[in-house]
């Protein structure tokens, strides 16, 4: 167990935080809690590349971790009624068409490897900042405006491209 890998724990156990201080309104808290989530992410990669500390177990605990505060913000600010619900179900289905797509090549023996694409990583930006925006108008008591709106146009116009890129990728590969 490398300092990398306890850092990631430590931001997948903020998880159910930043989702009980959603819940309950506690908006300053939960940006905060994103906010440090976030840097832990940073922090934990720095760590394992400068000093060689990077494992299997950690790539994988790392895209847990990410995925969970992801999925978890977005569910959770949809449940409270703060972004739609139509959102939230295509940032979920995105990541499980991802993980369904593996688990079917596992059990086909042709197991894929998922590598990060442009668009992917550019999607992964936008849902982090705009769920970074949305938590920190919360917390300012800024009205929702166009931003809101054109944030869930990039969020899911992102999201989609990335979906449909993962599946042509795996297509070629299952017929391959």
């Amino acid at each position: 167990m490398t300092i990398p890998n306890l850092i990631t724990i430590a931001r997948l156990l903020l998880v159910p935080l930043v989702v009980v201080a959603i819940g309950q309104g506690f908006w300053t808290l939960a940006f905060i809690l994103f906010v440090v989530a976030g840097i832990s992410d940073a922090a934990d990669g720095i760590i394992a590349r400068r000093f060689h500390l990077g494992s299997e177990l950690g790539a994988y605990l790392d895209a847990i971790a990410d995925k969970a505060l992801l999925v978890s913000i977005y569910v959770t600010l949809s449940i409270t009624g703060t972004l739609p619900g139509w959102l939230a179900v295509v940032v979920v289905s995105r990541d499980a068409m991802i993980v369904s797509a593996v688990l079917v090549s596992r059990l086909m023996d042709k197991p894929v490897e998922i590598k990060p694409l442009f668009v992917s990583k550019a999607n992964t930006a936008a849902q982090i900042g705009f769920a970074a925006l949305v938590l920190g108008a919360m917390s300012a008591g800024i009205a929702p405006g166009w931003w809101l709106v054109a944030g869930m146009l990039a969020v899911t116009a992102l999201t989609l491209l990335s979906a449909a890129a993962y599946l042509a990728a795996w297509l070629r590969h299952m017929a391959g």
